[in-house]
């Protein structure tokens, strides 16, 4: 290929790039560490608002690989969304500090943090890191309740009135017709679940807490013995007795989870293990739709277990 084609397809790499990268003039730029976090924005913000999200919906939240691409997003940023409690206290902090934006610096209007406001379970009575090494501040995993949800849809509006106050009335009704949207989805997700109240579930981590209370259902015990802390063979083998002791017949793990202890906890207690998404991606990007296809599948999952009419080993 000749020099003036190369330089010509240069100039069209970098126009498609910058494009890639560019916002709109008119649109806020919004950035979220999580993708539920961005569904919600989106939800709130609508055309208003170009959403980015850091961590892959196939990625501990936890655990992100805080790329250095990310320190220019966050640099760029007019809203910064996080979930907070720590969830992604390993490596948001260096993109943050790195990117230098006063616009989403702790305390100013561009910056949200999810968790504030909200009543987050397993709060440790004295802060100490022995209780495991991802929920020093209490359990961060609380956008599948979808009542949170409302409420972080609530701080997002407030965000970006602050910010952009000439179309803050289309962010309050954004949020309002969320919320509502949610309300209507309630009882048709009550109604799925309701027949089963009471059933008790092993989680491998502690992502699934708020979205089983919300609905009746029983965090019997975690493969983790505690959050962020692999199950040791000896942890397993006290737990297997007790999900058979307690007829617990349903392990829930997430899609980034590693399968060979929970398909050995299953194996020895008869339980089935379903992957239960916990962020909202591929077919479900929406919130609410992901919350339904969550609903539908453990629903589906619960059905097939009292059909099994708890058949398990040595039981």
């Amino acid at each position: 290929m000749n020099r003036p084609k190369l330089l010509a397809l240069a100039l069209f790499c970098a126009i498609v790039a910058a494009r890639s990268l560019a916002y709109s003039a008119d649109q806020i730029r919004v950035v979220a560490t999580t993708n539920d976090l961005a569904s919600v924005a989106r939800a709130v913000g609508g055309d208003n608002v170009e959403v980015m999200t850091l961590a892959r919906p196939t990625e501990d939240p936890h655990f992100v690989d805080g790329k250095p691409s990310f320190i220019r997003v966050v640099n760029q940023a007019d809203v910064l969304i996080e979930g907070g409690a720590a969830l992604e206290a390993g490596w948001l902090p260096p993109l943050i500090a790195n990117g230098r934006n006063t616009r989403v610096a702790l305390g100013s209007p561009g910056r949200v943090v999810a968790s504030q406001g909200l009543s987050l379970l397993d709060v440790p009575p004295v802060l100490d890191r022995s209780m495991g090494d991802v929920h020093p501040y209490g359990n961060p995993h609380f956008m599948l309740d979808p009542v949170a949800a409302e409420a972080v849809a609530q701080s997002i509006a407030v965000s970006l009135c602050a910010i952009d106050a000439e179309r803050c009335s289309d962010y309050e009704k954004n949020s309002s017709q969320f919320r509502s949207a949610i309300n209507a989805r309630m009882p048709v997700w009550q109604a799925a679940l309701g027949p089963f109240k009471g059933q008790k579930i092993v989680t491998y981590h502690k992502d699934y807490d708020y979205f089983l209370r919300r609905f009746g259902l029983v965090v019997a015990g975690t493969l983790e013995p505690k959050p962020g802390i692999p199950p040791s063979p000896a942890y397993l083998a006290a737990l297997i007795p007790r999900m058979k002791m307690e007829h617990v017949r349903l392990i829930l793990i997430e899609p980034f989870r590693e399968r060979s202890n929970p398909d050995f906890v299953a194996e020895a207690t008869g339980a089935q293990v379903l992957v239960l998404p916990t962020i909202p991606s591929g077919k479900h990007p929406d919130y609410i739709g992901h919350i339904d296809s969550d609903v539908r599948l453990l629903a589906e999952a619960l059905q097939r277990q009292q059909g099994s009419n708890g058949r398990t080993p040595d039981s």
